[in-house]
């Protein structure tokens, strides 16, 4: 019977039924509980313990995987047993335990069969962002892009060069040049991958970068490569991002003409997506775009509309920025009065 309902439990985990395989794997642990191996014990509590990690509630999962574990630190599922655990740690948020058991699991059958050295320091790296030690996220995604890329895994490096990329810039340790290096890489091999929405959210990323590192015009030529990937998605919010950032970039690059008509795109999707906030810093980027321009005239109108937009959503930074460049638009159009009310609501 303990064998039927393990070998149930099994197939609902493969079949994505995880509820009815911890049913399935609490029941042949309490039939455990009447033989005489400890053993067998053992093996149901690791069942029971894999399957609560796998419908996400890792205390219960933690506690029957701790019961598994063996009085001897030998046999040969430990690598399985010390990645459940593993598992159970990083969803208690328990990064430094999480980090020990990847630990006692390397070295142990699993990382060997899956190959999944690099996958293990991505975990790892994942945990020390949970630490907020962005540096050493960086350093394991790094090796994990090197062990990816030397595996013929193209998708996967480009990932974590992306991933690594991101926990550089994070954590202010590494030179602008070593970053620009990883992002030139990560760009270089985004052009193979075969998956557009990947392909477009690397993109996306790798502008976002550039941003970081004020390199306007690879920035804008990222996301205007990430934008025309995500034109036929469901779900426009990317591309309304996508639309703000090139906006944004040109706006830095000081081609004040091109970003008019990123700036109008991306606050007429912003409207239809009902994001009012994002639609208020279109209208701002459009306003600055405008006195930019000489154009004082529509600049205090987007600045207007700015304003409105932050009052709606309840953004008091938006609503002083935007009084403030109403203030500086309605000096130019010769209303000092005007502008000095509208310096005074910003303060």
């Amino acid at each position: 019977e303990i064998e039927r309902l393990t070998l149930a439990g099994h197939r609902a985990l493969a079949l994505g039924d995880a509820r009815e395989a911890v049913g399935c794997f609490r029941k042949a642990l309490l039939l455990s509980g009447g033989t005489a191996s400890p053993r067998l014990r053992r093996a149901c509590a690791f069942n029971l313990g894999a399957a609560y990690v796998e419908t996400g509630k890792p205390e219960k999962g933690l506690e029957f995987l701790l019961q598994s574990q063996p009085l001897e630190e030998s046999g040969a599922h430990l690598g399985d047993l010390y990645f459940n655990i593993r598992a159970a740690h990083e969803g208690l948020q328990d990064f430094p335990k999480a980090l020990d058991y990847f630990g006692k699991a390397v070295g142990h059958d699993r990382v060997a069969q899956a190959g999944s050295q690099a996958g293990t320091r991505v975990q790892m790296g994942c945990c020390y962002l949970g630490m907020r030690e962005p540096a050493r996220a960086a350093r394991c995604f790094l090796d994990a892009a090197q062990t990816y890329a030397a595996a013929a895994s193209p998708e996967a490096a480009t990932v974590a060069l992306s991933r690594a990329s991101g926990s550089m810039l994070q954590s202010r340790r590494f030179r602008a040049a070593e970053i620009v290096g990883v992002l030139t890489q990560c760009r270089s091999l985004c052009e193979n991958i075969p998956d557009p929405a990947l392909r477009g959210k690397l993109y996306n990323d790798i502008g976002l970068g550039y941003s970081q590192l004020c390199i306007f015009s690879l920035a804008a030529e990222s996301f205007e490569r990430a934008l025309a990937l995500c034109s036929g998605e469901p779900d426009r919010r990317r591309e309304a991002a996508l639309l703000q950032n090139l906006g944004a970039a040109h706006n830095a690059l000081c081609s004040f003409n091109t970003a008019l008509g990123w700036h109008r795109r991306a606050a007429a999707l912003h409207s239809t997506l009902g994001n009012r906030r994002a639609q208020g810093q279109c209208f701002g980027n459009l306003a600055y775009a405008c006195s930019r321009l000489r154009n004082h005239e529509a600049a205090a109108e987007n600045y207007l509309h700015a304003l409105q937009a932050f009052r709606d959503s309840g953004d008091v930074q938006g609503q002083w920025q935007a009084c403030e460049g109403l203030g500086t638009a309605c000096f130019h159009l010769g209303d000092p009065q005007k502008a000095i009310g509208h310096y005074k609501e910003a303060l």
